[in-house]
């Protein structure tokens, strides 16, 4: 049941979005018509074009044509289902499922640009989605001389698209999944499953009674673990928008303050999994919560379970952290579905064991084995803290954890575990170990391998399997070099300098001193010297929307860019723009940039990130953008996906489509 329920949500959240198409019937003379079609969620309406005094938001169609120029007004294609409102106290329309939409223009050139402003809101029975907007390009009629063959380049600009991909949701959703059932093996929870389990079958109503009681225990702990987040970030949603909602995302994973506090956590966490000391919520909380579990109702099942999810606090904390840390880098959503996961697979076993009573006979017993689950999770603690002083080391750029550093300690780390998983290091909480198991001794057999692999890492090997994870291989001192593609960047040759005057050549322009390129490429990192230097020698333009603490960036530079088909592609056909989202560095006075809001943007991060949500609806990353002469998309954007294949046709098709 809770396993449905969340499959449900998850499916509902994921398609509360309005797609947009745009396309053009064949040109008649000088003229030609635009056609667009919205594609509704099941289960909500979208209103008419309304217009509406002091009721509902309408849908807004806005078409400017560069080239041209629009015939009329907007049309209806669909027929709006219309009826009384008694809310608005007034008759309007709504579409349900697809609506389309026309608008005439005239194209004396006989080619041109056609960019469509949209706005919109969708309702349930229930409840609104908040007005959403998005802008559509298309190119139209004949192709100009120097510009690419397309029929369409569309940029959507849904508000807060999330970079990762679908890919990368459920590759969350699966880790916090499994760090759930991990959690269930410590210490602090684990003795509790049968004892609670006990509880309900033994109260009043017989064992059917229980199995419900039981069940609805499990959806307050999904509850409890869910609905704050999910507050937190739909009220910051609601009253600031998806763009107040990603500069805290922002914040939290890349400024200093947030990354160094998480790895302190982290690291006081694995302080008292080794036995130093023992975490855990103030009595008086637990205490207070604990009595008034013994009432009877839903009130009584709802305090036992904010009872158990204070008790185990000291062991699902950083847990808790690493999974809603990790899912801060998607866009809005992304948090709720990996805490809701997490949340699910911590609840399952109760609902389970309850309705299936003699499984518990099944369960081991408690003994010192949870303390070497403990020990363990320790030992990943210290190793996955590491990872915010490296964000917070790379952002600032203060250079004090460099990849090889990095790695020392994650190969001491993991050696320590190894040696604890054979018995050789002893915890103060620890039982005495008179012989290894089969199955520690598989463990350590596997950690004492990834040691093995991390290695090589020390003179440069890529590691391509923790690429995500590692700081990059420029930031590495020596690197042994290879038949691979060279770390380290080299300059461009003079002879291949642009004949134009104030050209700047990749690798020397603005901020080549402090950010670099992987596999030794070169590019730029400020969008205007790049748009000049692509105009000059004719090629387009790479756009990679990038940060220094994006674990999926690393991971696709690694792990797809690094495939020879691809880099030659990218080193000998494009040129090639990395806007990091997240860089600190202040810009000088005259190149800050003041929102609409009045906000201005003072760093380079911020800059970048507000060009990515205000030009292509995008607030996480990577996101990659093969741009044209005319400053639009060849083809559509692409997100997250470790296809090589894929990505290598995607460049092939920004170069057919450029003409190139």
């Amino acid at each position: 049941m809770l396993l449905s329920m969340a499959l449900f949500a998850v499916e509902a959240l994921l398609a509360q979005s309005v797609s947009w198409s745009v396309q053009a019937d064949p040109m008649a003379g000088d003229s030609c018509r635009v056609l667009l079609e919205a594609r509704i969620p099941e289960g909500y309406h979208m209103y008419d074009l309304g217009p509406y005094v002091d009721g509902p938001n309408a849908t807004a169609i806005a078409l400017t044509v560069e080239g041209g120029e629009p015939i009329g007004a907007v049309e209806a294609l669909t027929e709006a289902h219309r009826y009384h409102d008694a809310l608005f106290d007034m008759e309007i329309g709504t579409y349900e499922g697809t609506a389309r939409f026309a608008q005439w223009i005239r194209v004396p050139a006989g080619a041109a640009v056609v960019r469509a402003d949209l706005e919109w809101m969708i309702c349930n029975e229930e409840s609104c989605m908040p007005p959403e907007d998005a802008t559509l390009m298309l190119h139209v009629g004949a192709v100009a001389e120097d510009g690419p063959t397309a029929t369409l380049a569309a940029a959507e600009k849904p508000a807060a698209k999330d970079a990762a991909g679908d890919k990368g949701l459920w590759s969350l959703l699966v880790e916090a999944i499994l760090w759930g059932f991990a959690a269930l093996l410590t210490p602090c929870v684990f003795p509790m499953v049968p004892m609670t389990v006990s509880y309900f079958l033994k109260g009043e109503g017989g064992a059917a009674r229980g199995r419900l009681r039981a069940a609805l225990y499990g959806l307050f702990i999904v509850g409890l673990y869910t609905l704050p987040i999910a507050a937190i970030i739909l009220i910051t949603r609601l009253v600031g928008g998806d763009a107040v909602t990603a500069d805290i995302f922002n914040w939290l994973a890349t400024h200093w303050l947030p990354n160094i506090l998480f790895f302190l956590v982290f690291m006081l966490f694995a302080a008292s999994f080794f036995g130093a000391f023992e975490i855990t919520m103030p009595s008086w909380i637990v205490n207070k919560s604990d009595a008034k579990a013994d009432t009877k109702g839903l009130g009584g099942i709802f305090f036992l379970a904010l009872t158990l999810v204070l008790v185990s606090f000291s062991c699902t904390g950083p847990i808790v952290g690493s999974v809603l840390i990790k899912s801060t880098a998607g866009e809005f959503w992304t948090p709720i579905l990996t805490m809701l996961a997490f949340s699910i697979a911590f609840a399952l076993p109760f609902t389970l064991f309850a309705f299936f009573p003699s499984m518990l006979k099944s369960l081991p017993k408690s003994g010192g084995w949870l303390n070497s689950v403990k020990v363990v999770i320790g030992f990943i603690e210290v190793a996955l803290g590491l990872k915010f002083l490296s964000v917070a080391d790379q952002v600032y750029h203060w250079e004090i954890l460099d990849r090889e550093i990095y790695l020392a300690v994650w190969i001491v780390v993991f050696t320590l575990l190894g040696f604890y998983l054979l018995g050789k290091i002893k915890f103060a909480h620890d039982s005495d170990l008179p012989c290894v198991g089969v199955t520690r001794l598989a463990l350590a057999i596997v950690t004492f391998s990834f040691v093995v692999y991390l290695i090589p890492g020390m003179w440069g090997a890529p590691l391509k399997g923790l690429s995500g994870y590692l700081p990059p291989l420029s930031t590495q001192d020596f690197v042994l070099q290879s038949g691979s593609a060279p770390a380290v960047r080299t300059a461009a040759p003079l002879s291949a300098a642009p004949a134009s005057e104030g050209v700047v050549l990749p690798g020397r322009g603005k901020y080549a001193d402090l950010l670099h390129l992987p596999h030794g490429l070169e590019g730029f990192f400020d969008l205007k010297e790049a748009e000049a230097y692509a105009a000059e020698v004719g090629k387009p333009l790479f756009i990679d929307f990038t940060g220094h603490g994006c674990v999926n960036c690393r991971e696709m530079e690694a792990r797809v860019w690094s495939d020879p088909a691809v880099l030659e592609l990218l080193r000998n056909d494009y040129v090639i723009c990395a806007l990091y989202v997240d860089d600190k560095t202040v810009l000088p006075e005259s190149e800050w940039v003041t929102t609409d809001a009045g906000k201005v943007l003072k760093s380079l991060g911020k800059i970048n990130s507000h060009y990515a949500l205000e030009t292509y609806g995008v607030n996480a990353q990577p996101y990659y953008v093969l741009q044209g002469r005319d400053g639009w998309p060849l083809v559509e954007p692409r997100r997250y996906d470790l296809d090589v294949e894929g990505f290598a046709a995607f460049l092939r098709s920004g170069l057919e489509a450029y003409g190139r």
